[in-house]
């Protein structure tokens, strides 16, 4: 049984089409969100809908079903920038 387990991790963690998921760390405030990635611009994620917005537009921190990310983060996790983003 163990040893079934065993070549069973080992080939699943083998396979090429395994993908990690960089860490979303949400904040609630803009500026915790910048102080944990300076590099990086900061945007609000709409956890209901899949997307980020940037600052200037219209749903920026707007919503209850939202948090401030770091963008690459959001990428990361598979998230869409919304259709104004350029």
């Amino acid at each position: 049984m163990r040893a079934a387990f065993a070549v069973t991790l080992l080939v699943v963690a083998s396979s090429p089409d395994v993908v990690a998921a960089i860490p979303l760390t949400p904040f609630r405030y803009e500026a915790q969100a910048q102080r944990h990635c300076p590099d990086d611009t900061v945007v609000w994620l709409d956890f209901r809908k899949g997307v980020y917005y940037a600052k200037g537009q219209r749903y920026y921190a707007r919503g209850f079903h939202g948090s401030f990310v770091c963008r690459n983060e959001a990428r990361g996790s598979r998230y869409r920038r919304s259709l104004g983003l350029r």
